[in-house]
């Protein structure tokens, strides 16, 4: 997996392009949000998120559905559970996956940020790849930016506090922090 800086758009992965993005204010790519996602809830390999994020979510198809289907959100990648990764958006361009949020006093975290689901409930264990492969892309992206410093990578419920709960208390952030470090020595 290597990103092209041009376009931003990784190379090795899978992409599926979504509408739900717009340009970056300043250009500023400073803070890494970790989600999660599953669609129906609690069910993996879908391709639902695929579709959600892409605007072709079928509202009959699940209940569920029927009260997400007019949301128009993005992120710029998923991980699925077998570590498998989609890009929806170019790194240089906002995905929108933050919403009303907040970080050390700035407010609109999309403007600044980049976004990655992890298909996963907040319950549920992630799964060994899905580490493995996070900690890779990671590693990637803060060459690419390194301003993305360690401490701002962080979850979605730390930006959006009571409203989000992703990734959740079942994200095991000494075991990232643990690859994290053991992948910017390689």
């Amino acid at each position: 997996m290597h990103l092209d800086p041009h376009s931003g758009w990784f190379e090795g992965v899978r992409h599926c392009p979504s509408p739900n993005f717009n340009a970056r204010p300043s250009g500023e790519i400073s803070l890494l949000v970790i989600h999660n996602i599953s669609l129906p809830p609690g069910q993996f390999g879908t391709g639902k998120v695929q579709q959600f994020f892409a605007n072709q979510l079928v509202a009959d198809e699940h209940p569920y559905f029927a009260d997400i289907r007019s949301l128009t959100v993005s992120a710029h990648f998923l991980i699925e559970r077998d570590g498998a990764v989609f890009q929806f958006v170019s790194c240089r361009d906002r995905a929108w996956h933050a919403g009303v949020s907040l970080f050390e006093g700035r407010e609109n975290c999309n403007d600044f940020s980049l976004g990655i689901e992890l298909e996963g409930t907040d319950d549920l264990a992630y799964s060994d790849a899905q580490y493995a492969t996070l900690a890779t892309l990671i590693g990637e992206l803060r060459r690419a930016y390194p301003a993305i410093r360690p401490e701002r990578i962080v979850g979605h419920s730390d930006i959006a506090p009571g409203r989000k709960t992703d990734p959740g208390g079942a994200f095991d952030w000494p075991r990232l922090r643990a690859a994290l470090t053991e992948e910017s020595t390689q």
